[in-house]
């Protein structure tokens, strides 16, 4: 009877651990989404993955604390920048016509756009991005960065570097080399970016008006 009476005693007295856990989780959660907020808001352009590695959490642990927050993905995030920066100044086409989501731009110095890999971008085969997928990318960022309304491609040299698969991220940079106002021509030259290796390269003779 009385080992019967302890058991019984131990069944109900709560433990401390466990609570003691459950409070640690909250609040490492709490602390993790507040600077969640703020690496965002400093950052619009992190990924999901890369959030994952800084707070050394799952990328769906990511997505889950940003539906909670009512973040919006990468996409939407990088989509909503460009249109309240930029949307006004880029002349020589609409913002949506653009390959890849413009980041930075000064008109007829220099820009970057960014466009993530997907599954429509590759073969199927092999995962590979179709090329004309890179030039289209670093072909309007070329167009975008010119200061004129009727900027449009003379001439193009191309060279493609490296591979680029499904899911990379390929930061284009344009820099426009000389204007010529006598000719009406401008001179952009497009180096492409997979992290530090070059994958694409370009220089864009472009007509202006």
């Amino acid at each position: 009877m009385q080992s019967v009476f302890k058991i019984y005693i131990l069944l109900l007295v709560p433990s401390h651990n466990t609570t003691d856990g459950d409070l640690q989780m909250r609040r490492n959660k709490k602390e993790r989404q507040q600077l969640l907020i703020e690496t965002i808001k400093q950052n619009p352009f992190v990924t999901d993955e890369e959030l994952a590695e800084k707070y050394s959490v799952s990328v769906q642990t990511i997505r889950l604390d940003r539906l909670e927050l009512s973040i919006p993905e990468l996409r939407e995030r990088i989509k909503s920048v460009a249109e309240k920066k930029f949307s006004d100044e880029i002349r020589a086409l609409p913002l949506d016509e653009i390959i890849g989501e413009v980041i930075d731009l000064n008109l007829d110095d220099n820009a970057i756009s960014i466009l993530d890999i997907n599954k429509e971008h590759v073969f199927k085969r092999n995962g590979i991005a179709r090329g004309h997928h890179l030039f289209a990318q670093a072909n309007s960022l070329a167009v975008a960065v010119i200061n004129d309304e009727l900027a449009l491609t003379a001439k193009a040299s191309i060279l493609f570097t490296r591979s680029v698969k499904e899911n990379e991220r390929v930061v284009a940079k344009a820099r426009v080399k000389n204007v010529d106002h006598t000719n009406d021509r401008s001179v952009v030259e497009v180096r492409s970016y997979v992290g530090n290796e070059l994958v694409f390269k370009g220089e864009f003779e472009m007509y202006r008006s």
